[in-house]
């Protein structure tokens, strides 16, 4: 569903290019999930956001859904992020004018793929079917959470992409969140990869990658 072969990636600082990401390889299979780990500033996001082809490596190849990102135009990547992945950040971006259910299958309908049964069954599954006609201001962060991950599984993603998504929750709502994340990317066979600081969030997951040095340095076993 994902891989990544050979990629590289600089910036360029006032010290010269920063090389942020150096040759890394990776595969997460559809219906797996995958860790990836490392402190601040060790490429994390950037991985996340090479990915999402919303940025293009500067060596090597990304393939999604065994498509090759460098053969895309801006708008064919759009497209394939609209239609094939869902991303989950720590700004949840919830559109504040719209009502919880209208953000529930906002990418969705954008993509054509709005399927009304499904995004019921999330907003339930989620604990916001009370709470569909209110809106993002009027929900806890917690709640906010749960929305911004059941409109990435709106669409019925291939590949879900989440950088630190209980990174601003305290530790209880945060484990309830995770819990009802992997619950529903197992029952919609999608791949997850998820950015995160803390081996208690990584643990559920199948695998667990720890990005050092602009290198993957090692795994671990997660739950199967």
């Amino acid at each position: 569903m994902l891989e990544l072969r050979q990629v590289s990636k600089s910036y360029a600082t006032p010290q010269g290019p920063l090389r942020v990401l150096d040759g890394v390889d990776l595969s997460l299979a559809a219906g797996e999930s995958l860790a990836l780990m490392g402190e601040s500033g060790s490429g994390k996001s950037t991985l996340l956001h090479l990915a999402a082809g919303l940025d293009l490596p500067d060596a090597g190849s990304i393939h999604v859904d065994g498509r090759p990102l460098a053969d895309m135009h801006e708008g064919q990547r759009a497209a394939l992020r609209r239609a094939r992945l869902g991303l989950v950040f720590q700004q949840f971006h919830l559109v504040p004018s719209l009502s919880v259910a209208d953000n529930m299958t906002l990418q969705a309908r954008l993509a054509g793929r709005h399927d009304r049964t499904w995004c019921d069954t999330l907003l339930a599954r989620l604990g916001l079917a009370s709470m569909a006609r209110r809106y993002p201001e009027q929900l806890s962060g917690g709640q906010q959470q749960r929305l911004a991950i059941g409109r990435a599984l709106a669409v019925r993603p291939a590949l879900l992409l989440a950088d630190e998504p209980t990174g601003n929750l305290d530790e209880s709502t945060a484990d309830e969140v995770l819990a009802l994340l992997l619950e529903l990317v197992h029952d919609s066979g999608c791949a997850l990869l998820m950015v995160t600081h803390s081996p208690r969030v990584a643990a559920p997951l199948n695998r667990c990658l720890t990005l050092a040095h602009g290198r993957l340095q090692g795994a671990t076993s997660g739950t199967p």
